[in-house]
């Protein structure tokens, strides 16, 4: 059975005012989504579920239909505030969806197969997805799921500092633990974070970080739906709280649940933390093309 992608959206339409400004990087004016898709059919993905606000869906069908029609399957999930609360009485003031763990909730109807799920507005890497593509055919299980672990320092802006999730990793291989370091930058020739207290501790280059790469089994939705209610019991009243994926994957892996294989890559990520990024990214992509990693136009 092939895998399935789930693309993480929501938030974009935010980010960007409308998908109709949506960022152009590509020599032939492709997102940075494109790449991703383009990468996760040659790795043998069978569908695409765009998680998004129902309010773009019209921009987003206009944009990414023409493109993939006839090369893959696609599907829409909405991430809406009442999905999944069972009448959990809302906060007034919560303006925004529940995170990006009940993001991947609300795909919970599409998907009935081993998945990945990525961020729409990151750059993975033609590796991220063949290792990735792998484990869900071969390895991927209701107590076995994985995360694609980025080296710190192919991750890192220039232009400032950025939050990662720090993998450690057991002797087989295994997540044990994912530390949020929410400053993390190039302090001369070191990678450092900052602790609470302004403390520098370095960091590896190699160190793996989480960018958000995840590979599941389908019965990550039954767990993410009860932690969901917890969630909702204890937090739900803090107009700001989130439920986030590593959420759930600390629960079933402290729990013992199951193990999550980190799948390591020397892909090179990139993301536009800061709007200085984008003239590196696009940089990076035309460099990738010059190489004949990718067509000079992908959907031609």
């Amino acid at each position: 059975m092939q895998p399935t992608l789930l693309i993480l959206a929501a938030g974009m339409a935010s980010r960007y005012g409308s998908l109709k400004q949506i960022q152009q990087f590509g020599p032939s004016g492709e997102t940075i989504i494109d790449y991703s898709i383009y990468d996760a059919i040659r790795a043998g993905f069978g569908k695409i579920v765009f998680i998004i606000r129902k309010d773009f869906e019209s921009d987003f069908r206009e944009i990414f239909e023409p493109k993939l029609k006839g090369r893959i399957a696609v599907d829409y999930v909405y991430q809406e505030m009442e999905a999944f609360t069972d009448g959990y009485a809302i906060p007034a003031e919560r303006s925004k969806p529940w995170g990006t763990a009940h993001a991947v909730l609300c795909a919970k109807h599409a998907i009935n197969e081993p998945f990945a799920v990525i961020n729409a507005d990151d750059f993975y890497g033609r590796d991220s997805f063949q290792k990735a593509a792998t484990f869900l055919k071969d390895a991927a299980k209701p107590d076995v799921w994985s995360v694609v672990g980025y080296e710190l320092s192919k991750t890192i802006s220039e232009h400032g500092s950025v939050s990662r999730g720090v993998c450690a990793a057991d002797g087989n291989g295994n997540l044990s633990a994912i530390n949020e370091r929410t400053k993390v930058y190039k302090d001369g020739e070191q990678i450092v974070y900052e602790d609470a207290d302004g403390g520098k501790h370095p960091l590896e280059p190699q160190t793996p970080v989480s960018m958000n790469f995840w590979g599941f089994h389908p019965s990550v939705f039954e767990l993410s739906e009860r932690l969901f209610k917890e969630f909702l019991q204890k937090d739900g009243d803090k107009p700001k709280s989130e439920f986030f994926i590593p959420i759930v994957v600390d629960h079933f892996i402290k729990n013992n649940l199951g193990v999550v294989n980190v799948l390591p890559t020397g892909a090179q990520w990139f993301g536009v933390t800061y709007k200085e990024d984008a003239p590196g990214v696009q940089a990076s992509l035309s460099a990738l093309v010059k190489n004949g990693e990718y067509p000079d136009n992908l959907w031609k």
